[in-house]
C-alpha cells in the first residue's frame, strides 16, 4: 500500500508498518542492520498534513507516524515521529485499527489536529487531558463507520 493511501484511507490511531522491501542483514552487520531499521519500522498514525503553498515552495501532503518514546525516571524525554511524503517508495500497511469506541484525543480541532492520546473510554480521556492540560483538545470517538484501509487493499482486518 502506498502512502498516498495510508494518508486518504487510514485513520488516525492506526498502527502503521513501513518497510523499503529488502531482507533484515544478520546481527553482526550492525550499521547495515541500523540503516535498514531505518527504512522498515513502524508506528502510530497521529497526522495528516495536506499540501500547501508558502509563497513560491509547494510542499507535499505528507503522514507522521509516532514511532516511539525515550524515558527517563518515569519522565518522556524524547519522542521520536517519523513524518512521510505521500510519494514516498516505501510500502505501508495498516497492521491495526484503533478498536471501535475507542477515544482520540486531538490536539485541536480541524484538518491539521495530531493525535496526542489515543484512549480507550471517553472517561479515560478526560481524566487523561485532566492531567495533561491541552486547552484546545477534541475527542474523538472511534466509531464503525470509517473506512477500512486494510480491507479496501484487499486484505481483512486481523
Amino acid at each position: 500500500m502506498s502512502a498516498q493511501l495510508i494518508y486518504d484511507l487510514a485513520p488516525l490511531g492506526a498502527i502503521i508498518r513501513f518497510s523499503d522491501g529488502t531482507r533484515r542483514p544478520p546481527e553482526r552487520h550492525r550499521r547495515k542492520l541500523a540503516a535498514w531499521e531505518h527504512r522498515n519500522s513502524g508506528g502510530r498514525l497521529i497526522r495528516k498534513e495536506a499540501g500547501r503553498r508558502v509563497g513560491n515552495t509547494v510542499t507535499g501532503a505528507t503522514i507522521t507516524l509516532h514511532a516511539g518514546d525515550y524515558a527517563g525516571g518515569g519522565v518522556v524525554v524524547l519522542r521520536v515521529h517519523r513524518t512521510f511524503s505521500v510519494d514516498s517508495d516505501l510500502g505501508f500497511v495498516v497492521t491495526e485499527r484503533p478498536r471501535v469506541g475507542a477515544v482520540r484525543v486531538l490536539s485541536r480541532p480541524g484538518e491539521d489536529a495530531e493525535l496526542v492520546y489515543l484512549a480507550s473510554s471517553r472517561t479515560d480521556a478526560e481524566c487523561w487531558l485532566q492531567s495533561h492540560g491541552y486547552p484546545d483538545a477534541v475527542l474523538d470517538e472511534v466509531s464503525a463507520d470509517a473506512p477500512a484501509a486494510d480491507v479496501m487493499e484487499g486484505r481483512t482486518a486481523e
